[in-house]
């Protein structure tokens, strides 16, 4: 029997985040802003050869805690700790193999793979705020995303392989930029309601290259709607 291998809980995950949050916020000065986010988003990949493609749009979901610094009357900067699970489909227009711990899927021509990843990562960036009014502020942000894949997982129906650890064919650590804008609505002094739209995507090639699989790059990208608290 194979040995089953679980992925981190997100409850667990949560709680870390709010411990995470509240350890910021009782040991830095009072021209922080902290925020807490939930993010449903869709995911793709974006490939640099003919042969293998993406496969339609997937759905995911993040959720982020942040510590904002002011800078200026209208610039910040932000850092924070976030969680993400998304996933993509690739195609492969000929015959491919995957390797997995105990033995190697062979996947036919035309027949998806589909990648389900989870991510921790350490945003920072420069926002950049209008200033107030009518109780709304609208924002935009630029920043870096260092990150880990903390768990990697595969389907491929065509072989009824569903969910399978597979981070031997998964690049563990990464990097990629985020550009978000949005707004905020002030509801009592420090508090303020947030709805904003992102992009994200990797610097570098998500999956591992083998020999007998040929050379790609495949990026992660998604687009994330954002809604969230700051105080």
């Amino acid at each position: 029997m194979l040995p089953i291998i679980k992925s981190p809980g997100k409850k667990k995950i949560f709680f870390i985040f709010i411990i995470a949050l509240i350890s910021c916020r009782v040991s830095v000065a009072q021209d922080y802003r902290y925020g807490i986010y939930a993010a449903p988003a869709i995911s793709w990949f974006k490939t640099d050869v003919d042969n293998v493609n993406n496969k339609g749009a997937r759905t995911g979901f993040l959720f982020s805690i942040s510590a904002e610094r002011h800078l200026t009357d209208n610039w910040h900067f932000s850092s924070g700790l976030a969680f993400t699970a998304a996933s993509g489909r690739l195609v492969n227009s000929d015959a491919s193999f995957f390797r997995f711990p105990e033995y190697t899927a062979t996947i036919a021509a035309g027949e998806p793979l589909i990648y389900r990843l989870q991510y921790i990562s350490m945003p920072v960036g420069i926002k950049i705020k209008t200033s107030e009014k009518g109780y709304f502020t609208y924002f935009a942000e630029f920043g870096l995303d260092p990150k880990i894949v903390i768990n990697g997982r595969v389907d491929i129906p065509s072989n009824d392989i569903k969910g399978k650890f597979a981070m031997n064919e998964i690049r563990r650590f990464n990097a990629g930029y985020h550009l978000t804008a949005g707004a905020e609505y002030s509801i009592d002094g420090n508090t303020s309601l947030i709805l904003g739209l992102g992009y994200e995507t990797n610097i570098f090639d998500i999956t591992k290259d083998f020999e007998s699989q040929g050379t790609d790059r495949t990026i992660h990208k998604l687009l994330k709607f954002i809604f969230g608290l700051n105080f």
